[in-house]
């Protein structure tokens, strides 16, 4: 594990350019924005633009390569992109744990910066030590993303849309028992005073769905797990994703592989008092070329705190 360091100079480097996005900026710049022009045609992602709403307090976005989950991450995106008042000052992103063994728990990235080939995106470094001095699960390990593309592949789309914002990277690998609803609570409580002291703050969730049935149940599986998400209630999902999981289907691996930062988010934005919950797109691999017979899931939402 990282020790704390306040050093601004500390620097993530890319660990995916050129695999999961592209390498070269100017063709990263092409790709993105074709991903955003073809996700403001989603019949979801209209009615949303058209609602006009203000900045919602949590997406639910996939982190596959853009090539397959691009449009699908463009549309969670657009909704924090085109809120009134302008793009949030602070992005917190909840990524999926997929290489830190070792982690138990919720690591930050806490200073520094992240680079991509679309740019560098500073970290809120006083909003980390805000959410580490949560304690209990909320640690400070800056190696548990080195390597990691869940965070990172969201990058060239966050620095499109509000190239001005900081982020705080979080890895998640909290469970998904009270422990880790209890540790959403107290996020989403954060960020809640946050935002009611008129900080712009916006919450991700990255995650993909179900890995690797074919397209038919993937899209089965999405759905299922979907009514769960709409109520916000991370116990339920983290039910029914484990009964998926043990249930032996073909091909599938897991309903969810970011359950983890699903369950913990879902808390957090429901602590964050966002109970209307929207679907902006869904899809699967084999929608952008990937193999019928064994695909990726993908789903966008939106969390919205309602208004009176």
């Amino acid at each position: 594990m990282s020790e704390w360091s306040s050093d601004p100079g500390l620097v993530r480097r890319p660990s995916v350019a050129g695999s999961f996005y592209p390498g070269d900026p100017r063709r990263l710049t092409g790709t993105v924005g074709a991903l955003f022009a073809a996700a403001a045609r989603l019949p979801g992602v209209e009615r949303d633009v058209e609602a006009a709403r203000g900045v919602p307090a949590a997406v639910l976005v996939p982190h596959a390569g853009l090539a397959y989950s691009g449009v699908t991450a463009a549309a969670a995106w657009l909704a924090i992109g085109t809120e009134r008042g302008g793009p949030p000052g602070t992005v917190v992103i909840l990524g999926t744990n997929h290489v830190a063994g070792w982690l138990v728990g919720v690591g930050a990235w806490a200073s520094g910066a992240w680079v991509t080939p679309a740019g560098e995106i500073a970290v809120d470094e006083a909003l980390a030590a805000a959410i580490v001095g949560l304690g209990g699960a909320f640690e400070v390990d800056h190696d548990a993303h080195r390597g990691e593309h869940s965070i990172e592949v969201q990058l060239p789309l966050l620095t499109t849309i509000a190239p001005a914002a900081r982020i705080v990277p979080l890895a998640v690998s909290a469970g998904t028992g009270d422990s880790a609803i209890e540790a959403g609570e107290r996020l989403g409580g954060l960020l809640a005073d946050r935002r009611a002291a008129g900080e712009r703050i916006v919450l991700v969730i990255s995650t993909d769905m179900a890995h690797y049935p074919p397209a038919a149940a993937c899209e089965r599986i999405t759905a299922e797990l979907l009514p769960s998400i709409l109520a916000c209630d991370p116990g339920r999902l983290a039910a029914e994703e484990d009964a998926i999981r043990r249930a032996g289907l073909p091909g599938v691996a897991c309903g969810m592989c970011g359950i983890e930062p699903a369950v913990l988010g879902i808390a957090a934005a429901r602590s964050m008092g966002a109970t209307a919950v929207t679907v902006l797109a869904t899809a699967t691999s084999a929608d952008t070329g990937g193999s019928p017979g064994r695909t990726v899931g993908y789903l966008a939402t939106r969390f919205d705190v309602p208004t009176a």
